[in-house]
């Protein structure tokens, strides 16, 4: 387990985390709490996830994963869809980290201005823990593995029937290129997030992703019915995943960390997907004007694609759909964390490169390099309809 008290920063690097690392005497007092866990408490590792804090813990005999949100970021409520979300897919038997309730029965505490969560630790090794963003699968199974699991977790997930989130920060939704007008619907979510509209105002990034994208858009459109909306998790990457072993046929044993979790469609999570793992997306930060050199992930893609569809397999209308969704799925999350960014660190710095680097930047590459990458979904899409 890692020791350190750094967290991966916007491009990669291990900076200072922007949150506390948990403390001996913090976590021993939320654990105090579950009559289930007794003895002595160590910290056996610090997460380096940026927006949150968070560290495996052993308790007594016992090990559990221990959160602390910061309350404008996720509170009890808005934190107990994400456990009952979790609760139905473990009863659909589904391989999810069990949320442990106190002894007053609730998962989500609050303390002062936190909000903290217990998790078991799933079965299977933290493969990936020390991963940056965007870092693609070791070996091509691991990625036919990963898209088995999405597809057994979009089958446990039906029947689950709470709304959408309502102004979540740090959330992946699925509101604007779900509408039949994406324009409207971008002045309906940006008028709920004040500052971040407020933020944009003097600038013209939205407006020139908007409009890089409309044909991705117009793909879409007609296949919009056809999708059935589902609660999602929308961050699947090889770091949330626990693995069975370290080797090439290891396979995914649970999938772990809900936080972005909404009511989207499954192939917006599969979309998501991709966008998180088969393209190295870090590059393109740090060398903007030579898209072209951007690694893309091809065989990885086929495999996460393929493992999907041996379980779940797509509609029609969700292979056609999964191309210009792809390119459309980082908007709603760009703009959540450009507000997170905002509201919560007010760090202008961090929201510009939210908006001009990943929205804008992305919107960018989609249309300047991305075609291959797009075409091989395509191509898959048409093959399986044969």
């Amino acid at each position: 387990m890692s020791a350190t008290a750094n967290a991966h920063g916007l491009d990669g690097k291990l900076v200072a985390p922007d949150w506390p690392p948990l403390t001996r005497d913090e976590v021993r007092d939320v654990l105090r709490r579950f009559d289930s866990l007794a003895g002595s408490v160590e910290l056996l590792s610090v997460s380096p996830r940026p927006f949150s804090a968070a560290s495996v813990v052993r308790v007594g005999s016992r090990r559990v994963f221990v959160k602390r949100h910061a309350r404008q970021v996720r509170d009890a409520a808005s934190l107990g869809v994400e456990h009952a979300f979790m609760a139905h897919l473990r009863a659909q038997r589904a391989s999810v980290p069990l949320v442990l309730a106190d002894r007053n029965g609730t998962t989500a505490i609050e303390i002062d201005n936190w909000t903290y969560e217990v998790h078991e630790l799933p079965r299977g090794i933290d493969l990936y823990e020390e991963a940056i963003s965007w870092t693609p699968f070791f070996y091509t199974g691991h990625a036919h593995s990963a898209g088995r699991a999405l597809a057994q977790l979009h089958l446990a997930s039906e029947g689950f029937s709470a709304p959408a989130r309502v102004h979540s920060p740090l959330v992946a939704g699925f509101s604007i290129f779900a509408a039949h007008n994406p324009l409207t619907a971008l002045q309906s979510y940006l008028s709920t997030r004040p500052t971040l509209n407020a933020y944009l105002q003097h600038t013209s990034w939205i407006a020139e992703a908007m409009d890089l994208l409309a044909p991705f858009y117009s793909e879409l459109l007609p296949l919009l019915p056809a999708l059935t909306p589902l609660w999602t998790h929308n961050d699947l990457h090889p770091s949330n995943l626990f693995w069975s072993g370290p080797s090439s046929t290891a396979r995914a044993t649970a999938i772990i960390d809900f936080g972005l979790s909404d009511r989207t469609t499954a192939v917006h999570d599969l979309a998501h997907a991709i966008e998180r793992s088969m393209i190295g997306w870090l590059a393109l930060l740090q060398s903007p004007h030579v898209p072209h050199r951007v690694p893309v992930h091809l065989d990885d893609l086929s495999a996460l694609l393929d493992g999907y569809n041996s379980v779940r397999p797509l509609s029609h209308e969700e292979r056609a759909a999964l191309a210009p969704l792809t390119a459309l799925c980082h908007v709603e999350f760009a703009l959540s964390e450009a507000d997170y960014f905002l509201t919560v660190l007010y760090s202008e710095d961090k929201a510009r490169i939210a908006c001009e680097s990943y929205l804008l930047g992305h919107a960018r590459w989609w249309r300047e390099a991305g075609t291959a990458l797009l075409n091989k979904i395509r191509a898959w899409a048409e093959a399986k309809s044969a």
